[in-house]
């Protein structure tokens, strides 16, 4: 059976959508939530996990990507969404969870890996070697950075299950890192149309040279910075002009196109030009999980109108003690007085929150709210107050005002700005 990305470059010479969106999450209310708005369109639902979430040793989900898999089918069972339609991608596949190490053994834990979500039925597999290890510069030149890539490829060409479907690759040396950046942004720095066009066959010939031009045949897509980005406080809007010329450079790369990360918080015309652009893959990921957060405490704040003190601990405080007495994934990323880290800690665009939403704590303080609020009709007034941008549909008629249902709309509104993009 053939990879329904690998002839992703030409969807746009075609009729129906042009691209697709990614969803790199696994927060299972959001996927729910993406089944549910990718359901009524002819797109597959493409749902990639980053290398920190899922990995050989569990990830900070504790899933292997056969636990993945099996998380995410169990999902679509649930939700009577075609598990022939999902397609589940490896993002950031390379050494940077083991960067800390020297690069032969971060590179042999890479390698065993993308050999477990190779071996698990991954599709589309991003190869990222562009963060040197111990030792070594914190970027690594294109050679490096391909010739490890190639020997990754191999290492997935090698894990295959027999008879299934091959996976197509993601390639690029200008990688953004995964979750946003960790400072205060101004302006970004374009990758070079020559220098996307010099990576690509860099990475040609290191494949040829690794033996893998069968592999880098379902290369679809390069990663480059199109002038998207997040931080903790604000957000660089895509600028098609300032691309003009990095999108023509497709025009020299047939048979491929262009990746964009960090597209979270993009507003719906920008990705609509993303894609106009040549970027036919948008991932998104804390974007969705931010929007799920903000829905959440709105439906926190409403169990506390309707319901005071029936919790020893509000859903906010429960969230706030869990990142406090484990904060390794915000400490290091948020700058300022206590008051402004602390604001960051619940709000900030890098979401840094949604590492800590698999915490048993956290899992039982949403459970516990869901379970205070049940399947009650929510006062439209305090939907209005606490959760304002679902009002207009539940005012309409078009959203039942119950407190899962709210969650997920508001996650499918998001997604809906990504599948209107797409053409979906």
């Amino acid at each position: 059976m053939t990879n329904p990305l690998h002839d992703l470059a030409n969807w746009r010479h075609k009729a129906g959508p042009s691209s697709i969106p990614s969803v790199c999450s696994a927060n299972a209310l959001v996927l729910r939530a993406a089944m549910r708005a990718t359901a009524p369109t002819t797109l597959p639902l493409l749902i990639e996990a980053t290398c920190n979430q899922v990995n050989q040793d569990g990830g900070y989900t504790g899933m292997t990507p056969a636990d993945f898999r099996t998380f995410v089918e169990g999902i679509a069972a649930e939700e009577g969404f075609d598990t022939g339609r999902l397609l589940l991608g490896g993002d950031h596949l390379g050494p940077n969870p083991w960067k800390a190490l020297p690069a032969d053994e971060a590179m042999d834990k890479a390698d065993a890996m993308i050999r477990a979500f190779s071996a698990a039925g991954f599709t589309k597999l991003h190869l990222d070697c562009s963060m040197g290890c111990a030792g070594e510069p914190v970027a690594l030149d294109d050679t490096v950075t391909a010739s490890r890539a190639a020997c990754l490829a191999a290492a997935a060409e090698d894990a295959r299950p027999s008879g299934g479907i091959a996976p197509v690759y993601i390639i690029g040396t200008e990688v953004p890192i995964p979750g946003g950046a960790m400072e205060e942004l101004d302006t970004l720095e374009l990758t070079d149309p020559d220098a996307a066009r010099t990576t690509v066959q860099v990475h040609r010939d290191a494949f040829a040279a690794a033996g893998q031009d069968d592999a880098f045949s379902r290369v679809i897509a390069a990663v480059v910075q199109p002038g998207v980005e997040f931080g903790n406080h604000n957000v660089i809007d895509y600028d098609s002009a300032a691309a003009r010329d990095l999108s023509a450079a497709l025009k020299d790369l047939p048979g491929l196109c262009f990746e964009a990360h960090s597209t979270d918080y993009q507003r719906r015309a920008g990705l609509a030009a993303l894609v106009r652009d040549g970027f036919a893959i948008l991932k998104v990921g804390p974007g969705l999980t931010f929007m799920l957060r903000e829905a959440l405490y709105g439906l926190d704040q409403i169990a506390e109108e309707l319901f005071p003190g029936q919790r020893s601990r509000t859903l906010r405080q429960t969230m706030e003690d869990v990142m406090m007495a484990a904060p390794a994934n915000w400490d290091r990323y948020y700058e300022g007085t206590d008051a402004e880290r602390a604001l960051q800690r619940h709000f900030s665009y890098s979401d840094r929150i949604r590492y800590y939403w698999p915490q048993p704590d956290a899992e039982a303080a949403v459970a516990e709210l869901f379970t205070l609020l049940g399947d009650r009709l929510l006062p439209e007034t305090l939907i209005g107050q606490y959760l304002g941008a679902r009002y207009a549909a539940v005012r309409g008629g078009t959203l039942t005002p119950k407190a899962e249902d709210l969650a997920l709309a508001a996650v499918e509104a998001l997604m809906q700005d990504y599948l209107s993009a797409c053409g979906a």
